[in-house]
């Protein structure tokens, strides 16, 4: 393609974006929605992943739990991501109960601000706690980040399929992540500018700042979703009822909440072991957390560079075309390529490049597909089962991989990613049973028009 013909396609591109916000204002609201959420996720992510690849493990854990350590003869600190993995999985366990009997009992209207208002509350008492030097503020801050991010992405999608219907969220659900990929480039860059003057402490009020938009966001876009619900008979704005657990159930019965269940967990595999052997090169190359954030954020920059491109140019034309396979299946393929060369020839830039790929991929094409099969269930299945999935199988995956790295990791690099390989097959036919399930799906419960309303009812 010349270089001609490249701009035209991008202008083109650019202008049919155009057209669909100006026609399509709960498009407007969930972009801002979603550059707000990872905006105000990102500030902090740096903040996090600086923390997991800390040489100080008095920075990051209570001071009970490393006496408790030398008692035992146990060094913390080499144990540092395994324990935090650990203690994330534990905190999502316990607040599954809690969200299933929050979405089983209130209305919409009631559970989805209260999440958010949560989530601030936890961030002004992080300040406070890092303003204060608070012990034990890092393992219990990046315990935090990990369950904010995955909850209140959840719920995100969540309300997104209670908003647009099954052939709304093909044609929209790329540009709303590319608004979330915009957030996701902003986020890191406040925090690389401003973590030198300001301080770690005050960026979380940033974020907190950020979160607000959030909750602004939801009530503007609540009564499209009341129209919606009305639209498919269902009781506008009541609480869904059933069990507290009953997200369990339904992923154990439901042939495609359980293959989603399997390329969830596994997908989840090949990240972390990435994921632990670039902490391992980055506690060895810096020495402070401030340049270690500001290395993650240059790593956060590119991921979303690379993500924002493929999602305004692709995710949208390949769901349309050809629906979720090649969504779901080329991101499998690449991953398994990426291993393959690292198992050969383990070196840092090569773990660099396919971290990028991997998260790119995962963001700009798997999830966008994973998201859209949603609309076409039921709002049990919606919110209870993906919660499931989206929090206790994914922390569940990094449990388990977390603590296999570790194993893995006193047989060197090549051997770690000579099993990412066979855990990225694992991911591929994770992905082969989704697409296989997602054929027998109807392609609206609740048989939605093809439309939006064009205002709120």
């Amino acid at each position: 393609m010349s270089s001609d013909s490249g701009a035209v396609a991008s202008a083109g591109t650019m202008g049919r974006l155009r057209r669909e916000l100006a026609a399509s204002p709960p498009l407007w609201w969930a972009m801002l929605y979603f550059f707000s959420l990872l905006c105000g996720y990102y500030v902090l992510r740096p903040v996090r992943d600086a923390m997991g690849a800390s040489t100080d493990a008095a920075s990051v854990f209570p001071r009970g739990l490393i006496a408790l350590g030398e008692r035992m003869g146990i060094e913390v600190g080499d144990f540092m991501l395994q324990l935090l993995f650990t203690a994330t999985f534990i905190a999502m366990v316990l607040l599954q109960p809690l969200y299933g009997a929050l979405v089983s009992r209130f209305p919409r209207r009631v559970f989805l601000p209260a999440v958010y208002l949560v989530f601030i509350a936890c961030l002004l008492g992080f300040w406070w706690a890092f303003d204060s030097g608070m012990a034990g503020r890092g393992a219990a801050f990046f315990v935090w980040v990990a369950v904010f991010n995955l909850f209140a992405v959840t719920v995100f999608w969540s309300f997104m399929a209670d908003v647009f219907d099954n052939a709304q969220a093909k044609q929209v659900y790329g540009y709303i992540a590319a608004g979330g990929t915009v957030g996701a480039l902003v986020g890191p860059a406040i925090t690389r500018f401003l973590v030198e003057p300001v301080g770690v402490a005050n960026l979380l009020l940033v974020s907190a700042g950020f979160l607000g938009i959030c909750l602004l966001c939801i009530m503007k876009l609540r009564p499209w979703a009341l129209a919606r619900e009305r639209q498919g008979g269902a009781m506008a704005g009541q609480a869904m009822g059933g069990s507290v657990l009953a997200g369990l159930r339904l992923v154990w019965q439901r042939p495609l909440l359980r293959a989603l269940a399997i390329l969830m967990f596994f997908g989840v595999g090949v990240g972390t072991l990435l994921y632990n052997e670039q902490a391992r090169i980055v506690r060895a190359a810096y020495a402070t957390p401030e340049e270690r954030a500001a290395f993650y954020s240059t790593l956060d920059w590119a991921i979303n560079g690379l993500t924002i491109a493929i999602q305004l140019l692709l995710t949208r034309f390949l769901l349309q075309r050809y629906g979720i396979a090649p969504l779901l299946l080329l991101p499998a393929f690449a991953i398994m390529l990426g291993f393959a060369a690292l198992s050969a020839s383990p070196l840092p830039m090569l773990v660099a490049i396919v971290q990028i790929v991997t998260r790119a991929s995962e963001f700009s094409l798997a999830k966008p597909a994973r998201e859209t099969l949603y609309t076409r269930v039921d709002r049990e299945q919606r919110y209870k089962a993906k919660a499931v999935i989206d929090t206790a199988v994914y922390r569940g995956g990094d449990l388990t991989f977390v603590w296999l790295h570790k194993a893995l990791a006193v047989l060197g690099s090549g051997m770690v990613f000579l099993a990412g390989l066979g855990i990225a097959l694992g991911m591929t036919y994770g992905a082969w049973r989704v697409v296989r399930a997602e054929r027998t799906l109807p392609q609206d419960p609740s048989a939605e028009p093809a439309h939006a309303p064009s205002k709120p009812t």
